[in-house]
Parts: C-alpha cells; structure tokens; sequence
C-alpha cells in the first residue's frame, strides 16, 4: 500500500523537488507552504508522516508540533537548521521522532522517512509487558501507568520496550538508535538522549522514588529493576 507523506516547508521549489523524488520512490506527497497549512493538512485523513520545517510564516514549525501533539502521535521529522542544537532540542522535546539537518541530501531525508515508517507499520509483536506499575501493551503500542494512559510518540515507546525486553541490563546508546530510530548514530547527535530524557519526565520516578532509567556513563542506559 502506497505511504502518504506531508511535506510543509515554504521553499516551494525544493518542496516540488523532493515532491518529485519522493513520489519517484513510491510515495504520494502533499505539500503545504505555511505553519497554518500544514497543521491543517496534518489533521487530514490518510497521513503516515509529516516532514516538517522549522522555520515557516504564519506558524513556526514547532508551533505546529505542539499543537500537533496535543491529540496526535502522526510521526514527525523535523527539518532544522544545520548546527542548530537549540532547534534540534526542542523539537526532540516536544515530540518529534526524528531530525535532518538542512540542507539536507534527499537520500538520507528518504532513508530517515523509511525507517520511521517501518518502525510504526511493521506487523505488532503481540503481548504485554509489566515492570513495577507499568503496563506496556505491544500490539496496541500503548502505555499504561497505574492504570492510567501514557501518551508516547511512537519513537519514545521504541525506547521504552527495548529498555523494558532488557531491564536490569546495559543497553547501548548504538542498539537503541538502530532499534528505536531505525539507524546508525551520527556524530554530535542527542536524539536518544533527548527521547530518554522525555520518557524520564512522562513515567515519573517508580514506586519507590527512584529513577527508573539510568544513564550508564559513556555506554547507553538500564532500566533500573529491584
């Protein structure tokens, strides 16, 4: 089945550009040149993923994902301002699911786009897995704590299960890139520690007081057990 993508960035000729690449590659692309479109073509039927600039009129690209992030988990990747850790940061924060620097090679664009699409479309693994008090449902991708729900994008819960499947061990900041955000890390990129960081706010500390994810100095993170 043919993926949909939106494309909101106001460089109109790079948008007809990528458009066209894109759609070479099997995808069906719409486009929206300001913030207020595109936060009205994401609540459209039918999207898989929006591709977002930062930087538009009308409405900056953030100002659309944290309006988007009030009732949706649509995949986001931000297009940022290469160097701009500020950017690249606070989109983390407010939901994104991943980044590409600008100006950005089409190819790894594409190859960033795939991997998130595969990460949210492959077939669910079925059953549930419950540490302390939370409950995480692995075919709805779900999140419960204390019986209450748990909004997470779909990379924070890529983390989240490849940190519970593996409490109480060392996970490498390596295999939670490939697992969670379906590539290598490059160099200078935070993008997990920012999702951990997210997932440390949502969950709280476990019953007990204590962080439940600790950062294992110069190797990744562990879900702390008792």
């Amino acid at each position: 089945m043919q993926n949909t993508i939106l494309l909101a960035d106001d460089d109109v000729e790079l948008s007809a550009l990528l458009r066209e690449y894109f759609e070479s590659e099997g995808f069906e692309v719409r486009l929206a040149h300001d913030g207020a479109a595109a936060l009205g073509a994401a609540r459209e039927p039918g999207l898989d993923l929006v591709v977002l600039d930062v930087m538009m009129p009308e409405m900056s690209g953030m100002d659309v994902l944290r309006e988007l992030r009030r009732d949706s988990r649509l995949p986001v990747i931000m297009l940022t301002a290469r160097g701009d850790d500020m950017d690249r940061i606070l989109g983390l924060e407010l939901g994104a699911d991943d980044y590409v620097p600008k100006p950005c090679n089409p190819r790894e664009l594409l190859a960033r786009i795939r991997a998130v699409m595969r990460r949210v479309g492959g077939a669910p693994e079925s059953g549930t897995i419950r540490v302390d008090d939370l409950e995480l449902n692995q075919g709805s991708r779900s999140l419960t704590k204390s019986g209450e729900a748990v909004d997470l994008t779909s990379t924070e819960f890529s983390l989240l299960l490849e940190l519970l499947q593996h409490r109480g061990e060392v996970v490498s900041k390596r295999d939670l890139y490939v697992s969670a955000l379906g590539r290598e890390p490059v160099a200078h990129d935070r993008s997990v520690d920012m999702h951990v960081s997210n997932l440390r706010r949502k969950l709280g500390n476990d019953p007990r007081g204590e962080n439940r994810i600790e950062t294992i100095r110069g190797i990744g993170y562990q879900y702390r057990v008792s």
